[in-house]
This record gives structure tokens, C-alpha cells and sequence, in this order.
């Protein structure tokens, strides 16, 4: 059997590298939608949204990482997320997460201005986003136990 091609994925927080190593797709969230990325890909530079970024290793298993949002650099055989944060989906704290979404909720439903509004609203998006990777990955460890 024939090994299938990698391209490297190198994922890097403003604080840290959070992920190095060869994979055979990536797929990430970028302004438009979400996109997939396979060795070979065209040259590409996009934003990323909050979100995921979804690594498909070499093993056939699976690598989650929250992102902040940022930016994509693709080359044919390589992938660079330049994220404000990242986290591994393991390390997300979901009770923290839960909390702050719903501390974020009552403060836009309360008598805010405009300016703690734009910083409730920006807050909730990547409080969303932290807990749709966690699902993510629940439902990922859910399917590997079946």
C-alpha cells in the first residue's frame, strides 16, 4: 500500500507553537467558509474565523485545535495558522467556557453601551466557537468508542 502524501501543518499562537508535524488534510474555518486542504493545495492567503482547525494525521486520527481567529499561508506541502490564540480542543476548560458565554448573554441582554456591547458580542462569538470545538470533540471521542 502506498503512503499517502503529507503536507506539514504549523500552528502558531501569539504566545506559542502550538503544533508541528506532518498531516495528510487540514480544514479551517476561513472568512468565507470552510475550507479543506490537501498536499498539493494552490497557493492560498485568507482571515480564519473563530473556530477549529482540524487536523487529519497521518494515522488516520484526528487533531482539534481552537482558534481566535487569524490568518492561513498555504504553500503545495505546507500550512501555516497564525493565530492571536490557540488551544488544543483537550484543553479547553468547557465549565469556564459555558460560564463566560453566559456571563457574555446577560450582558448583552442588560443596559450596556454601545462599546461593551461590540466587547460582549466579539466574546460570545469566541466563547461559541471554543464550545463548538469542544462538541466537536466529544462527538469525535464518542465515535472512536463505538
Amino acid at each position: 500500500m502506498t503512503a499517502m502524501p503529507t503536507l506539514r501543518l504549523d500552528i502558531v499562537s501569539a504566545e506559542k507553537q502550538i503544533f508541528s508535524g506532518e498531516v495528510e488534510m487540514v480544514f479551517v474555518t476561513g472568512e468565507v467558509g470552510e475550507l479543506g486542504i490537501a498536499p498539493g493545495h494552490s497557493q492560498l492567503l485568507t482571515e480564519l474565523k473563530p473556530g477549529y482547525v482540524r487536523a487529519l494525521l497521518p494515522n488516520q486520527e484526528e487533531d482539534i485545535f481552537y482558534i481566535s481567529g487569524g490568518m492561513l499561508e498555504v504553500q503545495p506541502y505546507i500550512v501555516s495558522v497564525l493565530a492571536d490564540t490557540a488551544i488544543r480542543a483537550s484543553d479547553i476548560d468547557e465549565a469556564a467556557a459555558l460560564s463566560a458565554k453566559e456571563q457574555a448573554e446577560k450582558a448583552l441582554e442588560g443596559k450596556v453601551s454601545a462599546i461593551d456591547a461590540a466587547k460582549a458580542t466579539a466574546e460570545l462569538a469566541e466563547i461559541t466557537a471554543q464550545i463548538r470545538v469542544i462538541q466537536r470533540l466529544k462527538k469525535r471521542v464518542k465515535g472512536e468508542r463505538v
